[in-house]
């Protein structure tokens, strides 16, 4: 695994509010097929969506490891943050989320990992999701209109071991992982039962994902 540091701009957010031991990994390799351009560099709110991302979740967790793709050119991100790079493209999350593991673990023992098209993503959800984490459970995953979110969760740094058995085996759906390590199925009624995130995010913007240019110009049009 390659790491680097990042080409710095000015970071926001101030380091108030963190979560102790708990670190942000960011997963940008993918191919944004249906996007039709890569995702990490499309404009938000006079940001681009990797930067976006990596200063919401910088003020709920750090240090903050963007994992990308070989080769793959990043916009530039606040000083500090690490880039991991996969060590070969096309399979999926799951090696994202075990080479981001890898690189917080002498810092963090823990990670709350989120994919880079995240524009709602607010850092009440990041530490609400870390506290169900951290009540006995490897990973805690969130659960909405029947879908789980896997690039929405906290994995503690005992399931890196699953994780390279799994991909060792070619087994590379991120349900194996959930199978193979205690994981906490979490629904929308116990994330808002937090009053800091039901005011935050009474509707769980935070798992929006903007995966086409149709959910993009939507999202922009949202305030």
């Amino acid at each position: 695994m390659e790491q680097e540091r990042s080409p710095t701009m000015p970071a926001g957010g101030g380091g108030t509010g963190r979560v102790a031991g708990l670190a942000g990994v960011v997963l940008c390799g993918g191919q944004s097929r249906r996007m039709g351009r890569p995702k990490a560099s499309l404009p938000f709110e006079g940001e681009a969506l990797l930067q976006r991302v990596v200063r919401r979740l910088g003020e709920a967790a750090w240090p903050i490891v963007v994992v990308a793709a070989p080769g793959q050119a990043l916009p530039p991100l606040p000083g500090g943050v690490l880039v991991a790079r996969d060590p070969e493209e096309g399979r999926g999350p799951l090696l994202g989320i075990a080479v981001g593991l890898e690189a917080v673990a002498p810092r963090a023992g823990r990670a709350y990992v989120s994919s880079t098209d995240a524009p709602f993503l607010h850092p009440a959800f990041v530490r609400r999701v870390a506290a169900l984490q951290a009540e006995g459970h490897a990973i805690a995953v969130p659960r909405a209109d029947g879908h789980l979110h896997p690039l929405a969760a906290v994995y503690d740094g005992s399931a890196r071991g699953a994780a390279a058995a799994l991909l060792a085996e070619g087994r590379l759906r991120l349900s194996s992982l959930f199978e193979r390590v205690p994981t906490r199925i979490v629904e929308p009624a116990l994330l808002l039962s937090d009053p800091r995130l039901r005011e935050a995010d009474p509707a769980l913007r935070s798992l929006r994902n903007v995966n086409t240019p149709e959910e993009y110009a939507a999202a922009l049009r949202e305030p």
